[in-house]
Order: C-alpha cells, then sequence, then structure tokens
C-alpha cells in the first residue's frame, strides 16, 4: 500500500503534449513580454532593482528621510559614536543617551552610555523645518527625535544634556553622518546617470557613424578610441580634476564632473554600437531604407540602433558604477566635489588618516553605501543582459 501510495505521489513526466504547449505559449508573446518574463526569474536583479529604487527614493526625499538637514551641526557632540534604537514598553522606541566626557590627560571627547537617561524616538515627527523639492515648507521627518513626548513627560526620559539622536554616529564638525549619507546620495547617484547620458549621446553617435561608414572613417575612430583607451583613466582624471578652478560654484564644479567621466567612458558604448551595427547594416530593411532615400542619419537612428536599444541599456547600467565610483575617488583625493557640497566622496575625506579610521571607523558608513550601490547596479545589469536574450538557453 506504501508503494503504491509514493508511485502515486511522485510527478508526472512532461509529456510531448506539454512541452509543445509551453513553446506555442513562449511563441504568442511579444519581445518586451519574454524580456519581461526572463527579468523576472533573475532574483538578483529584482532585489537589486528594488534596492536601487530604495536608494533613489531616499535620494529623492533626503530631506523627509534625515533626521537633521545636512548643514545643522552639534560640536558638543564631535565624533559622537552611534546611538542603536531600541524598545519597551515602557519608553517606546528611544535610543539611549549618551553622556561626553573629556579626557583630562589627552584632552579628547568620549562617550559613556547614560544609566537612566533615555532619547524618546518616533516616526513622522516633527523637527527642523525644511522644503521639500525646494517648494513645500514641512518639518515632518520620517524619523527623529519625538519632542512631543518629552515635553508632556521630561521626568520620564531623565536626561541631562541635549536631545540628540545619531543613528550612524557623527563626525569631527558634529555633522549627522545619517543624514548627510542620504543627502550625499542624491549627489553620488545622480551623477552616475547624468554622466551616463552624456557618454549614450557621445557613444551612439560615434559609434554608429564608425559602423555605418566603415573604412577610412571606421579606421581613424577606432584608433582614436584606442589612444584614449590607453591612458591610465585615474592619472587623467587627477589631472582634470586639478585643473578644475577653485572658485567655481558646486554647481558648475558638479557638471564639470559629470562631463569629465563621459569623456573618459564613452569608448566601450561605441565599440558596442559600432559591432552591432556591423552586423545590422546589410540587413533588408536597411537596404530599403536607403534605396527609398532615407538619410544615413536615419537609417542609423531610426533603423539600425533601436534594433538592439536593450544591449544599449545593459552596456550603460553596468557603466553606472564606474561612474559612481569616479566621483568617489577624485572627491576623495579633493580633485572633485568639495564642501560645502555632501557626496559620499566628500564625505570620506575625514577617513584619509588611518588614526581617525581607527579611533572613528563610523566614518566609513558612507562605503556601505558605495559597495550596495554598486554591486545593485552589476547584478542589475546581469540580470538585463540576460533577458536581452529571451530566445537564448538557459
Amino acid at each position: 500500500m506504501s508503494e503504491q501510495s509514493s508511485v502515486s505521489k511522485s510527478p508526472t513526466p512532461p509529456t510531448p503534449e506539454t512541452a509543445d504547449s509551453a513553446k506555442d505559449h513562449s511563441a504568442a508573446l511579444s519581445q518586451s513580454q519574454l524580456i519581461r518574463l526572463r527579468f523576472f526569474k533573475h532574483k538578483a536583479a529584482v532585489l537589486s532593482l528594488f534596492v536601487l529604487v530604495i536608494l533613489y527614493g531616499m535620494s529623492i526625499f533626503a530631506e523627509f528621510v534625515a533626521v537633521v538637514p545636512s548643514s545643522w551641526r552639534n560640536l558638543d557632540y564631535a565624533y559622537c559614536p552611534p546611538q542603536l534604537m531600541s524598545f519597551d514598553f515602557e519608553h517606546g522606541l528611544h535610543a539611549k543617551e549618551l553622556q561626553r566626557h573629556i579626557d583630562p590627560v589627552t584632552n579628547k571627547n568620549y562617550f559613556t552610555k547614560s544609566i537612566e537617561g533615555v532619547v524618546p524616538l518616533g516616526l513622522f515627527v516633527r523637527g527642523e523645518p525644511y522644503h521639500l523639492f525646494g517648494l513645500i515648507p514641512w518639518d515632518r521627518h520620517l524619523i527623529g527625535v519625538d519632542l512631543a513626548a518629552l515635553e508632556r513627560d521630561p521626568e520620564k526620559y531623565a536626561l541631562e544634556g541635549d536631545p540628540v539622536f545619531y543613528f550612524l554616529g557623527a563626525d569631527r564638525f558634529g555633522y549627522d553622518i545619517w543624514s548627510r549619507m542620504i543627502f550625499g546620495a542624491r549627489i553620488s547617484l545622480t551623477i552616475g546617470l547624468v554622466a551616463i547620458a552624456f557618454t549614450f549621446v557621445i557613444g551612439v553617435v560615434i559609434g554608429g557613424i564608425s559602423g555605418y561608414l566603415g573604412g577610412v572613417a571606421d579606421t581613424i575612430i577606432q584608433r582614436v578610441i584606442e589612444i584614449i583607451n590607453a591612458f591610465p583613466h585615474i592619472p587623467i582624471w587627477l589631472a582634470i580634476g586639478a585643473i578644475l578652478p577653485q572658485d567655481w560654484s558646486p554647481l558648475r564644479i558638479y557638471f564639470a564632473m559629470t562631463i569629465l567621466l563621459s569623456l573618459l567612458n564613452w569608448t566601450g558604448l561605441a565599440r558596442v554600437v559600432r559591432g552591432k551595427i556591423l552586423s545590422l547594416r546589410e540587413e533588408d530593411y536597411a537596404t530599403a531604407a536607403r534605396l527609398l532615400g532615407a538619410s544615413h542619419s536615419r537609417v542609423i537612428f531610426r533603423h539600425l540602433v533601436p534594433g538592439f536599444t536593450t544591449h544599449i541599456l545593459v552596456s550603460l547600467t553596468l557603466s553606472v558604477p564606474a561612474m559612481i565610483l569616479g566621483e568617489t575617488a577624485l572627491s576623495f583625493l579633493g580633485l572633485g566635489l568639495r564642501p560645502p557640497v555632501v557626496s559620499w566622496g566628500v564625505m570620506l575625506q575625514e577617513t584619509i588618516q588611518l588614526q581617525v579610521i581607527a579611533n572613528y571607523p563610523w566614518l566609513l558608513m558612507p562605503v556601505a553605501f558605495i559597495v550596495l550601490t554598486v554591486l545593485a547596479f552589476n547584478f542589475l545589469g546581469d540580470g538585463l543582459r540576460d533577458a536581452a536574450d529571451p530566445y537564448g538557453g538557459r
């Protein structure tokens, strides 16, 4: 009896009819539907897309997500360590108060947890006022010190100092690292997208011309690309970053950085576009367009380039991490964005000394965001690359 039940529970092997029906179903789907279906089967890519949506959402609503504005500081809490959040039924969501002390020998600040002092925390609490999107005046924050609860019952929390909350600690000027990381994401994440936009235009135009015209024009363009690729990019970035005027406004430096990064990263995309156009320019539809009198630019950008748009998007997605790392490296070395602009690279300038890292390791928190972003873009690019060939095996 047990043998019969085990046999009845065994999975039924696929029959030729079911296999044929699955093939018919996939054949009935459009190209975009097949790409979407294959992409959502790539779990790491879907998770990476979710992470990137969160990161970019936090950067867009930075004023709301951050505990305090990026310019807010408290020098009394310089190098304050991170305050971990806790929960109990007496105080609700809270963090232990940190008490500042000064070492009489070294004259350095150090902090200890208060025995009774508790900082009440809350969601959607009132805090430092700001203008959402630079237009809407508001004072609500996603998380922060619950000043209303503190005013209702100050003796319950027994605070001796200021009611401050440093989720990821503070730097040497008393700036909140978490809040500045959120505001820094707005610069570090968007600079990659803006640079990619320039790279897309330059790479598609030059690569399209090279692959379509061929001959002498193709040879000259490819030799120029090889010369550009022969130069080490980091020294060139450093040299160009060093000649940027010190008196430029942060906005001008931002756009100069985007143009600088795009001018050195278009070569890879140009070669991808060239290779695709070389394989498509003799197709029947391209020949028919030329015979009907279409101009060269129309044949390239109206008929050939749309045929491999997905491959271009994959190449661009995999190039964004290089842009972010380039900005971070230049800003870290003081040759890119400079204070008062807040970016992940600017925040890491304080960690250039090993002694600072050894004493205050929480200053390296922006590295976690950088690694998370780079990995997310890489996994997303892998998923898009697999989905771009929906009829392939695997």
